[in-house]
């Protein structure tokens, strides 16, 4: 007898599986983007590797000639070299000195900057005033200027300065005060190389934002600051970072400024690096400057693993919209 149940439909059964089908890890196409990536991500991470690995060895170690092979006998004494004791020209005090100059720039430059670039992006967004598109036009000419044509420029600049301000401290029997080869000077100029690319990025994600948001401030009876400081700023935090991040690796990792507008006394870390590895001064000690390098690399490299996910989403988020 056949079985009664054979012809019967399934009951609660549903359709099958939707959807696209799942594809195989292991098809060309994966093996072709995975292998890529692999490869440029050891290409970027060797050099780092040899760095680390020099820096933890010994010379005597070093000279045997395997650069790739890990440290037999791990040593700090690279490290606490050329942060406290390696020559930088004339001193002989490491990078420690230069790592504090360096902070002294970096703190005001970014704070100031980020200050005007914000308030004046927000102006050119949703204040607009009689001749803001010419204005806007003229930053956007600035922000692409190439440094070295403004280089002679800016030390005239800043020696006029000196003298304009001496020329009323001198009065005020307050003595004369010098700009042009001062932590003070480097300030100012980082200040205002780094507003046109700044003035952009926060203009473009202000505009981005919902008009209705700032419609509505203006209806409620909220004026320039109130606007700014109760419906901006709280969904602002992703540009911000953005900002921090861009002025914080250029700033620290500038060389060129460093070396034109500061004196010895005062040379940023930076400068300070590049007189430790091109000493021509007794022994080339390779892990001395391996990590000298590593030192003087850290504080961006903090920068970005902090705050990496929202440097992502301030992009994302409008940083570069038009």
């Amino acid at each position: 007898m056949a079985d009664a149940t054979a012809n019967t439909p399934a009951v609660g059964i549903g359709p099958g599986p939707r959807g696209a089908k799942p594809r195989n890890a292991f098809a060309p196409r994966n093996i072709m983007l995975y292998g890529t990536l692999i490869i440029v991500a050891i290409y970027y991470a060797l050099p780092l590797y040899v760095m680390i690995v020099t820096s933890l060895k010994g010379m005597p170690e070093i000279r045997m000639g395997n650069i790739f092979a890990p440290p037999l006998e791990v040593t700090f004494e690279p490290w606490v070299k050329a942060w406290s004791t390696a020559c930088t020209g004339i001193n002989c005090d490491g990078l420690s000195r230069g790592f504090w100059n360096s902070v002294w720039i970096l703190v005001p430059s970014v704070v100031v900057s980020i200050t005007i670039a914000s308030v004046t992006g927000y102006a050119l967004a949703n204040w607009k005033f009689k001749g803001s598109e010419f204005f806007f036009a003229v930053l956007l000419i600035g922000a692409f200027i190439p440094y070295q044509v403004m280089l002679y420029p800016i030390v005239l600049v800043l020696k006029n300065l000196g003298d304009g301000i001496s020329f009323f401290t001198v009065a005020l029997g307050l003595g004369k005060v010098q700009v042009y080869g001062t932590l003070w000077g480097l300030v100012i100029v980082h200040t205002i190389f780094g507003m046109p690319i700044l003035t952009l990025l926060f203009r473009n994600y202000f505009a981005s934002l919902p008009e209705e948001l700032f419609k509505a401030g203006r209806v409620d009876g909220a004026g320039f600051w109130g606007i700014f400081f109760r419906i901006m700023l709280p969904m602002s935090l992703p540009i911000f970072v953005v900002a921090m991040i861009l002025q914080v690796t250029g700033i620290w990792n500038d060389f060129l400024f460093g070396v034109i507008y500061t004196k010895p006394e005062i040379y940023p870390m930076t400068v300070q690096l590049n007189n430790i590895v091109n000493s021509v001064q007794g022994i080339k000690e390779y892990n001395v400057n391996m990590a000298a390098t590593l030192l003087t690399g850290l504080v961006p490299l903090i920068v970005y693993f902090v705050s990496g996910k929202l440097f992502v989403r301030g992009i994302a988020a409008g940083a570069v919209k038009g």
